[in-house]
């Protein structure tokens, strides 16, 4: 069903995509904030990531988590965490089991945010874990974007810095796609393990809802 690893050659082939849709960018918590709060609380599932402003030496100090970004389908919410830290809705949302929040290599990035405020995560999805399921040797999340959806992705904001007094149209567009693209594996993935089922004749058990 996917290909377990793909090569730089026949990735640089692909159609480039970034995120579609309208990217809010939050640094300061008011009416705009309690918004973002409130459209990923009414999502089933949203991407995850976070940026870190990068170390180019071992003598400078490690940089703690600059932005968190949340993504649904036509929205992408970039949460400057050095401005207004974990602000408790946030840590209620991540915190919360009726949001499935989907992210690559999820633990260091929980970890990093748990510094500003210590919270229980709940509901995350890591795809690196989840793609073995489908016989994916490649982790990083350019390669299974590819492998998975069909298309690449630019990293070239990666080493930016993310602590800049007013980020970039690439950075904020390099930071939703990655959160973005999450959301959309997963969904890829959970259509692929359906049909997969499906071919084994294994019937999904029906909602309660469907049991009259």
């Amino acid at each position: 069903m996917f290909k377990d690893s793909i090569t730089t050659e026949d990735l640089e082939k692909l159609e480039l995509a970034s995120f579609p849709g309208k990217i809010f960018v939050i640094d300061t918590v008011g009416a705009e904030f309690n918004r973002a709060i409130n459209y990923l609380r009414s999502q089933k599932i949203i991407g995850f990531d976070t940026e870190t402003r990068p170390c180019f030496s071992p003598d400078q100090p490690r940089y703690g988590v600059a932005l968190l970004q949340l993504s649904g389908p036509e929205k992408a919410y970039l949460f400057r965490i050095k401005s207004i830290g974990m602000h408790r809705r946030l840590c209620s949302l991540l915190g919360s089991d009726k949001v499935i929040k989907v992210g690559a290599a999820i633990n260091d990035d929980i970890r990093g945010l748990q510094r500003y405020r210590e919270f229980a995560p709940k509901a995350f999805v890591d795809l690196q874990k989840m793609v073995t399921e489908f016989g994916i040797r490649d982790k990083s999340v350019k390669k299974m974007t590819a492998i998975i959806l069909g298309f690449r992705i630019s990293k070239s904001q990666q080493l930016s810095n993310w602590e800049a007094d007013t980020l970039s149209e690439s950075q904020e567009k390099y930071a939703a796609t990655d959160a973005w693209v999450c959301r959309e594996m997963y969904l890829r993935l959970m259509q692929a393990r359906r049909e997969m089922s499906e071919s084994k004749g294994i019937v999904p058990l029906p909602n309660q809802s469907d049991r009259k």
